[in-house]
């Protein structure tokens, strides 16, 4: 896995991330190409299909300069099958008490799922100053996280779900938010199709909004 530091660079060039589900492992390598054509420096793939962790490693050895982390991560089998698999991070939805436990035993990045307040405290006393905010939109959305910047300002959040290319950019201006990922940029039906040209130029207008704020 990457150092925090090389993925706060890499979010910092693109800080909009990718969040792909992937059914056919042969999409690994032209959507790696996509997304790298596209300006886009890191890909969260879910853990929501049988490719999934094989997409991660041809990925990985697709694009060297692509951070790939694994998304969906809910037990401790996912999280040694995220490593095995070459994953440079760890995303999660939650934490349950067993998680953490499986969490805690590996270095490098991870980014645990919260939704509140105290959610959020607990994970920084564990340790974790990157947060995932989810399910965003449901949960309260832009103006949920810009009341826990006066409180939290040492807590820095990737809001995720339901956002969209409308309102990335009220989440990107807030202090506390570093990166947003989205679902946008490559559909599962445009994977399907093969039209990796129409993925490309939704990464090259998902870089743009990070660069106009």
């Amino acid at each position: 896995m990457k150092t925090m530091t090389a993925f706060r660079a890499a979010i910092e060039a693109a800080p909009i991330v990718p969040v792909l589900t992937v059914y056919d492992a042969d999409h690994a390598e032209p959507l790696a190409e996509a997304l790298i054509k596209g300006g886009m420096t890191s890909v969260e793939i879910t853990l929501r299909t049988p490719a999934a962790l094989d997409v991660i490693r041809r990925m990985g050895e697709a694009e060297k300069d692509l951070l790939i982390g694994a998304g969906t991560i809910i037990s401790e089998g996912d999280v040694d099958a995220a490593l095995k698999a070459g994953s440079d991070f760890l995303v999660t939805p939650g934490t349950s008490p067993l998680l953490l436990d499986a969490l805690a035993s590996h270095d490098g990045i991870i980014l645990p799922g919260v939704a509140s307040a105290s959610e959020a405290m607990a994970r920084f006393d564990e340790g974790y100053g990157v947060l995932k905010f989810f399910p965003a939109e449901a949960a309260g959305g832009a103006k949920f996280l810009k009341s826990l910047a006066g409180p939290l300002p040492h807590i820095d959040f990737m809001p995720t779900g339901g956002i969209t290319p409308q309102n990335a950019g009220e989440y990107l201006s807030l202090p506390n938010v570093i990166a947003v990922g989205g679902s946008w940029i490559a559909t599962k039906d445009e994977m399907a199709r093969g039209d990796w040209a129409a993925i490309t130029e939704k990464a090259r207008d998902a870089v743009k909004i990070g660069r106009s704020l």
